[in-house]
């Protein structure tokens, strides 16, 4: 049994007539009996009845029509399907990120994606930053939202948007008197930090301090931007944090740009090198429009 027989059928059976029938389908009409006549003796029933005046559908081909329409309706559907996948319209997406990029562009990026391609399975892993890059080489991942670039033989990053680093303050602090710092500022500071193990944004904010003469004094060392904010507001330190993550802060810390750029300030996404998934090309695309409204590098405040 052959789709098109299928297709001839449907339409046969739709105009009971085999001059119209063969005329939708491009087909004279010797060939359009032809296949009907193969369908019936493969299938060991007769599916019209049929003289010099009329076509008519047999009992048997009317119970046959109904499930010939559901497979069609099916195969239909599987062709737009798998064209919307090939296109990036369809698919699914496995997202890791920390917690941190919530207070950033990453929901309305999320929002207006799933929005645009509704047929697309959007999944947020929150992770810390070394799972991500591990996550990402074992196929576990198709992209990281990070703030640290990794470029080498398995993994590429492509910049998203600015993400510049600022100094964290409890409100009381001395320093809210001025509009921007140094880090040498921050030299006999209390710091609440992030765990430099499993986060190369720590590690390079880190490095940034160190090449700077600034040796940290370490209070408290947490897993996430959020409890660094926590930890400020409650006094125990500052810390050098995301622009982003001052978003809803409001007025419980204060906030102040740094006079030097830490960093390169940009967010990025990574991907395996190897990734051939098509709904992942339409996300990044998603991606950069949002990145182009925030603005094409990082902001000095």
């Amino acid at each position: 049994m052959e789709l098109r027989q299928l297709r001839y059928f449907a339409v046969l059976a739709e105009e009971l007539n085999f001059t119209r029938a063969a005329a939708r389908l491009h087909i004279s009409q010797p060939p359009l009996s032809l296949q009907i006549a193969q369908l019936e003796r493969e299938l060991g029933v007769r599916l019209f009845d049929r003289n010099n005046r009329r076509v008519a559908l047999t009992e048997a081909g009317e119970a046959f029509l109904n499930d010939v329409r559901l497979t069609l309706g099916r195969l239909s559907d599987a062709t737009l399907r798998v064209r919307d996948v090939d296109q990036g319209a369809a698919g699914r997406i496995e997202i890791g990120l920390s917690g941190s990029h919530f207070l950033g562009p990453v929901p309305t990026l999320i929002a207006r994606y799933t929005k645009r391609y509704p047929q697309v399975s959007v999944l947020l892993n929150e992770m810390n930053p070394a799972a991500q890059l591990e996550a990402l080489r074992g196929h576990r991942l198709d992209v990281s939202i990070s703030r640290t670039k990794v470029d080498d033989d398995v993994l590429q990053s492509m910049p998203l948007w600015p993400d510049p680093v600022v100094v964290a303050l409890p409100r009381d602090h001395a320093l809210t008197d001025r509009k921007r710092l140094a880090l040498q500022d921050l030299m006999d500071e209390a710091f609440v930090v992030l765990r430099q193990e499993t986060s190369g944004f720590a590690r390079a904010l880190g490095q940034a301090c160190a090449q700077a003469g600034v040796a940290l004094k370490i209070v408290q060392t947490v897993a996430e931007v959020p409890a660094q904010v926590a930890l400020v507001e409650a006094g125990l330190g500052v810390a050098l944090i995301p622009r982003s993550a001052c978003r809803y802060v409001g007025e419980r810390i204060a906030v102040r740009p740094l006079s030097v750029k830490v960093g390169d300030g940009m967010v990025y996404a990574v991907t395996h090198r190897q990734n051939s998934r098509r709904a992942l090309d339409s996300f990044l695309r998603a991606a950069l429009e949002i990145g182009q409204e925030q603005g094409q590098s990082p902001a000095g405040d």
